[in-house]
């Protein structure tokens, strides 16, 4: 097995791609170690050493009238999450100059909520102008379901990346969220991609889901051409309808990592919420396929520091 499993990798890295969930699922049983190793060798020969950290502000906190069932930001759940109209200008800027300084390649302005219209959408296109005049950092955009038209706008404000999770497979879609549906983040995705943005788009681990859809939603990644994957650990946060659910546990994420990158070879494969179940920033995902991070303070949880996670990638060999 181990002997096919190292052929397997040579393949893809010479350009093979698995591209049925038949051909995937064997991978869910081979033995964790030679796979993660062999998701490594191909990270190392398509993608090579280079490391990508991005930061977020929560630029909108709060209130959100979708049903996401994991999700503290929606107004449908009692939850402890702070609820905030658009933030400030300077305090975006400030927030973004201070990342830029640590070492992020990237900042990504949140907002909870459906979309983005309005006031707030100008508010917010007024911020991606003043960042791409002031600071280095590439600019990624994070506001839900959106027109292409407001797509254009956000590319021409300096925006070149939008993130818009699929969070899981077609199948399993319904089972956590039903204010809408898993063909609204696709067309949402092409509508980001014929506006000439790249997109951003992956998932979470530990929802209930089964390892055909973790496969469904990365094979569906890689034919829409997503080349950047952030990878979420569910943290399950009380008064959600998944806050009593059991973390998963640290094998199955890299497990789950290692799989993604035989599935997409060359994308950026980026741990996202969740990391700190793993010791000293989870320095085994980064020999298990992953390349690039969400760094800095997250969302509605917890996240790793930018200083701890730059020392770690330097101390496995990465490039920042």
């Amino acid at each position: 097995r181990s002997w096919s499993l190292n052929r397997l990798a040579e393949e893809i890295i010479a350009g093979r791609r698995l591209s049925s969930r038949e051909e995937a699922l064997p991978l869910v049983e081979l033995e964790l170690e030679e796979l993660c190793r062999g998701a490594d060798r191909i990270r190392s020969a398509l993608c090579g050493s280079r490391a990508d950290l991005c930061t977020i502000v929560n630029g909108r906190g709060g209130r959100c009238g979708e049903d996401c069932k994991f999700c503290a930001q929606s107004c449908r759940y009692h939850t402890q999450a702070e609820e905030y109209p658009f933030l400030a200008e300077e305090e975006i800027l400030a927030a973004c100059r201070r990342d830029e300084a640590a070492g992020a390649h990237r900042f990504s302005i949140v907002t909870a909520g459906r979309s983005l219209k309005g006031e707030d959408l100008e508010l917010a296109l007024s911020a991606y102008r003043r960042l791409r005049r002031e600071t280095g950092v590439k600019l990624c955009a994070s506001h839900g379901l959106q027109t292409q038209e407001e797509f254009e706008r956000m590319k021409a404000a300096g925006v070149d990346r939008c993130h818009i999770n699929l969070e899981t497979s077609r199948r399993y879609f319904p089972h956590i969220c039903t204010t809408h549906t898993y063909q609204d983040k696709v067309d949402n995705i092409r509508r980001a991609q014929a506006a000439g943005l790249e997109v951003c788009s992956g998932g979470i681990l530990g929802m209930g889901e089964t390892w055909e859809d973790r496969i469904d939603m990365a094979l569906d990644l890689a034919a829409l051409g997503i080349g950047s994957i952030p990878l979420n650990i569910l943290r399950p946060i009380p008064g959600t309808p998944f806050g009593d659910l059991e973390p998963i546990p640290n094998e199955e994420v890299l497990r789950a990592v290692a799989i993604f990158r035989y599935l997409d070879p060359t994308a950026w494969i980026r741990m996202a919420a969740g990391r700190g179940q793993f010791s000293g920033g989870g320095a085994e995902l980064f020999r298990s396929g992953a390349n690039a991070a969400i760094t800095g303070d997250m969302l509605t949880t917890t996240g790793t520091s930018m200083a701890g996670d730059t020392a770690m990638l330097l101390a496995l060999g990465y490039q920042l």
